[in-house]
């Protein structure tokens, strides 16, 4: 009787083994609000109905992401933690010394979207194109001055990229987020910025900033008169925010393939991308290996930046 007993107890306790049976968190190392946390609120919902379990989110901000980064990092690798991470992650390791990860801390999932940034200046700026811009900076080297939110954003870097592209000399202006960077160029405090394009694109379109590039390859359909930077001033130029999902390291493979599947599967939804279209973002969905080659590009592109530009955390 008793080894009756206990052969039900390790049956009944296998089937609860079974993957999900419980909720799953993903964590979002920036605070509530922002364009990463919309998207994963997107996300989350969706791989939940797939999973059949509830996906919640769980905003761990401070330190450009390093915070949330370590707190997976640490996690148990049983697919029940994930990191919805953004352009950081990869900038992050070339500005801070000492962290308590790595790269090899994470499973690469999937590559969720991607969405450009915009070269954008006030309405009445005197610069009215690139040409403008890049004759002023030639003019009076160190005067023009340009906005970020910080110096672990894509809004510098990829300023910087383009300053040293060009060879120009130009003044940055950190501040401590996007938000406040943008109010300050329409307001006429900061010359230019690389905006993001959820951020800038309402402001573009109803005359309060203008855009006078876009950093993708290609022109966004959302502002197709605008010129990308490559094709107007600096061949091969591309600077993007991305958003992506990771895993602890050694997450079981059975586990990651679930995950993936649940992915892939909801940034095929109609809605998803209408969603992520309305907020600048392109839905991407690739497999783990392909996340975890463009990972590798990404770190070598902004170490180099930072590297050049002797870029310092703020």
């Amino acid at each position: 009787m008793k080894s009756l007993v206990l052969a039900c107890a390790v049956i009944a306790g296998t089937a609860h083994a079974a993957f999900p049976d419980r909720t799953i968190t993903i964590v979002v190392p920036y605070a509530p609000g922002g364009a990463a946390d919309a998207l994963a609120r997107q996300l989350a919902v969706r791989m939940g109905t797939r999973l059949g379990t509830s996906v919640i989110v769980d905003n761990r901000p401070g330190a450009s992401g390093t915070i949330g980064q370590a707190f997976v990092a640490r996690a148990p690798a049983d697919g029940y933690t994930m990191l919805y991470d953004a352009t950081p992650f990869s900038i992050n390791p070339s500005l801070y010394a000492n962290l308590s990860f790595t790269g090899k801390s994470f499973q690469p999932l999937s590559l969720v979207s991607l969405s450009p940034n915009v070269l954008i200046v006030r309405k009445d700026s005197p610069i009215k194109d690139q040409k403008d811009l890049i004759a002023k900076a030639k003019a009076e080297p160190g005067k023009l001055t340009f906005a970020s939110g910080g110096s672990g954003t894509v809004q510098r870097l990829a300023a910087e990229l383009y300053r040293q592209g060009l060879n120009l000399d130009m003044l940055h202006v950190p501040y401590k987020s996007g938000g406040p960077a943008i109010s300050d160029v329409m307001g006429g405090q900061v010359d230019f910025m690389f905006g993001t394009l959820a951020a800038s694109y309402p402001l573009v379109t109803s005359g309060k900033l203008r855009a006078l590039a876009i950093t993708s390859p290609k022109r966004s359909p959302l502002l197709p008169d605008v010129p990308t930077v490559a094709e107007s001033v600096l061949p091969g130029y591309e600077a993007y925010e991305w958003n992506g999902l990771l895993l602890p390291a050694g997450t079981p493979d059975a586990v990651v393939q679930q995950l993936h599947k649940a992915v892939a599967e909801s940034l095929q939804e109609e809605e998803l991308k209408k969603r992520f279209a309305d907020m600048g973002a392109q839905p991407v969905g690739n497999t783990p290996a392909a996340f975890a080659d463009f990972l590798q590009k990404e770190s070598a592109k902004w170490s180099a930046v930072i590297r050049k530009g002797n870029i310092k955390v703020d």
